[in-house]
């Protein structure tokens, strides 16, 4: 078992071109924020995409569910957190944005991924032992 629960927070200044004509961030772009902590988790854990390629799977994302508490604004400052909350059958990472000031929730949610090995396309019904180990199970 983990002794841990690995996280990682990245910290995102809303760029004006991530606005909607209301000038809130759109809503597409937190699928994107989260890519960005996800990506910081995987390095953390030391299996990021290039090392999950090497390692014969790919991870596509099965699943994704975001939940918009209030909108994020130009130039606003958030602290996206990424936490791995499932690793055996599937990775399932759940995010939260916060406000950098106020610590207020903007928005949170979370993806599920699952092994799929290159060399035929099968669907993993557990984690490959790769990533087992990089957790230290």
């Amino acid at each position: 078992m983990v002794n841990t629960t690995p996280s990682a927070e990245v910290t995102i200044d809303v760029p004006f071109h991530d606005l909607d004509p209301m000038e809130i961030v759109w809503h597409g772009r937190y699928a994107q924020y989260f890519e960005v902590a996800r990506c910081k988790l995987l390095e953390q854990i030391g299996y990021t995409y290039q090392d999950m390629q090497a390692s014969g799977y790919a991870w596509p994302i099965i699943d994704m569910r975001i939940q918009y508490v209030r909108p994020a604004r130009f130039n606003q400052r958030l602290i996206v957190r990424a936490t791995l909350k499932e690793y055996e059958n599937r990775l399932k990472i759940r995010y939260e944005i916060r406000d950098a000031d106020s610590g207020d929730r903007v928005t949170k949610g979370y993806t599920c991924q699952v092994a799929v090995r290159i060399s035929d396309g099968a669907m993993q019904m557990s984690s490959p032992a790769a990533l087992l180990e990089k957790l230290g199970v």
